[in-house]
């Protein structure tokens, strides 16, 4: 990334998903500067709003879910392979490897 860049890693309490954010930052003090990139790392980001975020989460999850129930499981992986990738357990079975390595249990396919 090009010096001056910020980055914001919304996932860093759960392991992140930013390569060079490596720790987590506070409300008090929320950046740091890495490689010329100012990086934004506060844990749990939507906890500042939690309304706001609520409704947000809400109106971007709701169609996937009304989808989900008007279509059944089975239709929603054979038509949306990128939703079945959200399936962490079916019919009983552990089918996300994260999860399963992080329960220590098989993984299965779906």
């Amino acid at each position: 990334m090009r010096p001056g860049t910020v980055i914001v890693d919304v996932a860093i309490d759960q392991g992140g998903c930013i390569e060079t954010a490596d720790h987590t930052t506070s409300h008090s003090a929320p950046t740091y500067e890495r490689h010329g990139v100012l990086h934004y790392a506060v844990s749990n980001i939507p906890g500042a709003v939690p309304r706001t975020s609520t409704y947000a989460l809400n109106n971007a999850t709701l169609p996937f879910a009304l989808e989900l129930a008007d279509k059944g499981c089975a239709r929603i992986i054979a038509g949306k392979a990128q939703l079945s990738l959200g399936i962490n357990i079916i019919n009983g079975k552990v089918v996300n490897r994260a999860v399963a390595e992080a329960l220590s249990l098989d993984c299965n396919t779906i």
